[in-house]
């Protein structure tokens, strides 16, 4: 080869970072380093990767953007390699980046940081949270090795393997007059204020509240935050369908709330574990999602998981 790891290592971190002084801090070498790695990489390629610009920072070239994602997955080989070589005793070692869906966070991560991480302890995890979209960009660029996402709209590029499937059911007030039954039909909720979850993929596709729980019919009241839907329902003010849930009755405001299963046949929904297509999972990879198989709180358990 023409180039190095360590050429290919600085100029992401000029990329991401875009100064050669944040590369230069993140690497731990001079600036003038930084500089003569990147250009003997641009010589080598025979291409120009970055734009400077003085007091301005760097920016990428289009054969910049393209080397990007290709740098990132060399580097994330050459990272598995090492630790596969370092790893002692079978211990999972390296840098691990991990996205997670906003909405999934409170239901995965704090198990990650803690108990993952534990008995992991030789492995880096860095988890980055933002929504399903973002995530997937972040995800053919290479920036983040995998991530925990719905099992709906994802690109073709994207590739899953399956988590966990969840049952969507229904929320009601405590003092609901069907809160003490047991099934619910969705009908009998038919002249009832709706309060929906209007957070994407959840919210998109689907035929209507009673054929299709996450809809785009008439909701009395809209709102990407969870835990304020829990505190509408809870205030007797309507009624939601959710597939997250949350292990308490009680919502922030104190009030009490009750989940039902749903009688109508509705679609499962299916947390995966999304990375590019035709990319194979590291070892690191396959610990995570044998861990999120085994600790997801508060959801169905899959009937012969498979990928």
């Amino acid at each position: 080869m023409r180039f190095t790891l360590r050429q290919l290592e600085y100029f992401v971190a000029a990329a991401e970072t875009g100064t050669l002084t944040g590369a230069a801090a993140r690497c731990h070498v001079s600036h003038a380093g930084i500089a003569l790695a990147i250009g003997d990489l641009e010589r080598a390629l025979g291409v120009q990767l970055l734009l400077r610009r003085k007091a301005k920072g760097v920016t990428l070239t289009a054969a910049g953007q393209r080397v990007l994602a290709d740098a990132r997955a060399l580097l994330a080989q050459a990272e598995e390699l090492q630790s596969a070589a370092v790893a002692s005793g079978g211990q999972l070692a390296g840098r691990l980046r991990v996205g997670c869906y906003t909405v999934l966070a409170p239901f995965f991560v704090p198990s990650l940081l803690d108990t993952f991480a534990a008995e992991h302890p030789m492995l880096r995890l860095d988890v980055v949270e933002d929504a399903q979209h973002e995530l997937q960009s972040l995800l053919l660029d290479g920036a983040i090795e995998v991530a925990l996402l719905y099992d709906r709209g994802l690109h073709p590029d994207v590739d899953r393997r399956l988590v966990r499937r969840l049952r969507p059911y229904v929320l009601l007030a405590a003092d609901h007059r069907l809160a003490g039954g047991g099934q619910v039909r969705l009908a009998d909720l038919a002249d009832e204020p709706l309060i929906r979850l209007d957070l994407p993929p959840l919210a998109e596709g689907a035929q209507g509240p009673a054929a299709g729980w996450g809809s785009d019919a008439a909701a009395w009241y809209r709102t990407p935050n969870l835990e304020e839907v829990r505190c509408l329902v809870g205030r007797g003010l309507g009624y939601a369908v959710l597939v997250q849930h949350p292990l308490t009755e009680v919502t922030y405001d104190g009030r009490r709330v009750v989940a039902l299963p749903i009688a109508d046949d509705v679609p499962d929904v299916s947390v995966v574990l999304a990375h590019p297509r035709g990319a194979q999972l590291t070892r690191r990879a396959e610990a995570l999602l044998e861990f999120t198989r085994a600790v997801t709180p508060g959801a169905a358990p899959v009937d012969g998981t498979t990928n």
